[in-house]
């Protein structure tokens, strides 16, 4: 794990992205890092190509290595994103699997795995259990959260089984197993919450 980034160390955490299967662990301010590095180094160039500097190898090398660096970012950028990507794919197939995918992850990483594992994890749920109970798939849109507001209800996934109950509302809920999502009445989704029964999840 690597903090003040220079050229060769930037190859090299490249390199070691490119060669090994797990995600990589980088440091907390990598990317300020990464930001200030390559600002110097484009502060430089404009500063060789100010003055009238003889020395037009120098600015040719310059250019070429901050081209370089662009370059080595996105590739490192890529590959980290297809790794967080499959290990949400991974995640959302295998919920109840007590992974560490997330622990070389930075902050930002760490939310694109959460929404990425959510969104396909939700997805599973309205497609695929739908089809396996022998159902329509129910197909999240803009409708839903137009339901949401105006019917003052929260998208809720369960994090235990619960039996069938009579809401305040006088509707019967239920039965529910734990990875079920529902669309429950906000008072009620604030009991189950409250007492650690489900989660809401957010609608973008």
């Amino acid at each position: 794990m690597v903090d003040l980034i220079t050229y060769d160390s930037l190859f090299e955490t490249l390199q070691k992205e490119k060669t090994r299967k797990e995600l990589q662990k980088l440091s907390p301010e990598f990317h300020k890092n990464f930001l200030k590095y390559s600002e110097e180094k484009i502060s430089i160039l404009n500063s060789q190509k100010s003055k009238d500097s003889i020395f037009t190898t120098e600015v040719q090398r310059t250019e070429k290595q901050v081209e370089n660096i662009k370059r080595i970012i996105k590739d490192l950028y890529e590959r980290r994103e297809r790794k967080i990507v499959e290990a949400a794919l991974f995640s959302a197939r295998n919920p109840n699997t007590n992974s560490q995918f997330s622990s070389s992850m930075l902050k930002e990483e760490k939310q694109l795995f959460d929404e990425v594992t959510e969104n396909l994890t939700t997805s599973r749920t309205s497609i695929l259990h739908k089809l396996l109970e022998g159902k329509l798939p129910e197909i999240k849109s803009k409708a839903l959260k137009t339901e949401i507001h105006q019917n003052n209800k929260v998208l809720i996934k369960f994090l235990a089984s619960v039996p069938k109950f009579l809401g305040t509302d006088n509707f019967t809920y239920g039965p529910f197993e734990k990875e079920d999502i529902s669309l429950i009445p906000k008072n009620i989704s604030e009991i189950l919450v409250t007492k650690k029964r489900a989660r809401e999840l957010k609608i973008k």
